[in-house]
């Protein structure tokens, strides 16, 4: 009798030691896989990281996408009073095609380092030397862009396309005038309320001033209450 309560007690023993060993041991390789390491928090501002806001971030942006490849020649640098871009290569050196418009896409986010990275990307491009005649050419491509920046609901999107299409006119000039047209419906909209009446007009008579009496009269011809410069 004591000879089978030792059997019991001891097959008791291994069927326990086994079930602990199955619960602490690794997972089958062929699941190890679909096991992702979570980021670290130095990640977030890394552009290759590939989700940097984990999983339970926004289905990905054209921009988003691009930034997280590396495709973006340039980073955000904290600095103690303001933040700035640190460039792979001289700006100059960068292809504005596709870049500038890719940055124009990004205006559209509302999200930390992508808001600061395509605004101040867009700007410091269209400084550099001979940006008229880089730009000119993707004017048919940047349009469609900068109008869906401006019928954007989020007030600050709105006013970062409101400040990338006076730096835009600023470069290109008149050759603006053929695509102000689809401009100009989100502009009126926007003109009515209040609080941006002062700045939409403020930019309607920037655009003006870029290029020339035929503006105003494209502005005219969408916006009557329009007064010229």
């Amino acid at each position: 009798g004591s000879n089978v309560l030792r059997m019991s007690s001891g097959i008791q023993m291994k069927s326990k030691t086994a079930a602990q060993k199955s619960k602490t041991s690794p997972l089958p390789c062929s699941l190890e896989p679909s096991i992702k390491p979570q980021p670290k928090p130095s990640d977030k501002l890394n552009p290759k990281t590939i989700d940097p806001f984990g999983v339970y971030s926004q289905p990905s942006s054209a921009f988003v996408s691009t930034y997280a490849k590396g495709g973006i020649p340039c980073r955000l640098v904290h600095g103690s009073v303001k933040h700035k871009l640190q460039w792979e290569c001289l700006p100059e050196a960068v292809p504005f095609d596709p870049l500038l418009v890719t940055l124009a896409e990004g205006l559209r986010e509302t999200r930390h380092p992508y808001t600061f990275v395509s605004k101040e990307g867009f700007k410091e491009l269209l400084l550099v030397e001979g940006a008229t005649e880089k730009a000119t050419p993707l004017l048919p491509r940047l349009v469609p862009v900068l109008k869906a920046t401006l019928a954007h609901k989020d007030d600050e999107v709105f006013e970062r396309g409101l400040d990338a299409l006076v730096q835009l006119s600023a470069v290109v000039g008149p050759s603006l005038n053929d695509h102000l047209k689809h401009l100009l419906t989100n502009l009126s909209r926007r003109l009515m309320e209040k609080k941006f009446r002062e700045k939409v007009t403020v930019t309607l008579q920037t655009l003006e001033q870029y290029g020339g009496k035929a503006t105003a009269a494209i502005i005219k011809s969408k916006i009557p209450t329009y007064c010229s410069i």
